[in-house]
């Protein structure tokens, strides 16, 4: 087992995960959700996932681009936002100065796109695992991570 995979499984007993916009897009496909997401899904324990406000503003920004090309798919995508938000809203994760300080210190590694490398301090801050199908863009900044589809 390697590290990242030994800090993925103490962290899933303990903390629980951030979940990527990647994530929260695969689950949203339900029946069409790729079988190794699902059951991975399946495995996080009730309320021992949360969302960063980054995701939702990433959400909601593919409404507004939807909306151009179908509004009627942007309505709904709208409403499933609406509902996503309310069921997170105790497990909402705000950026704080705390999170931007660790964010600072991530990005000064190496580069990371803002959003992965926000979502990243996140996850080290609330001593989360980042479960995200670009662990790419974070590996070896010691954060505990999770790819579901592998």
């Amino acid at each position: 087992m390697s590290e990242t995979e030994a800090q993925a499984t103490q962290s899933e007993i303990v903390n629980g995960f951030l979940i990527d916009t990647n994530v929260v897009l695969e689950l949203r496909k339900r029946e069409r959700c790729a079988a190794k997401v699902s059951a991975w899904a399946s495995t996080v324990p009730p309320n021992q996932d949360f969302l960063s406000v980054l995701v939702v503003g990433e959400l909601r920004r593919g409404a507004i681009l939807k909306r151009r090309s179908d509004p009627a798919a942007a309505d709904t995508l709208e409403k499933w936002i609406a509902r996503l938000v309310q069921l997170y809203s105790d497990r909402m994760l705000a950026i704080t100065l705390e999170i931007a300080y660790e964010w600072g210190r991530l990005s000064a590694l190496r580069p990371i796109p803002p959003e992965d490398g926000l979502l990243a301090a996140t996850a080290q801050v609330h001593r989360l695992t980042f479960a995200t199908r670009n662990t790419r863009n974070v590996e070896g900044l010691g954060i505990s991570l999770v790819n579901p589809w592998t």
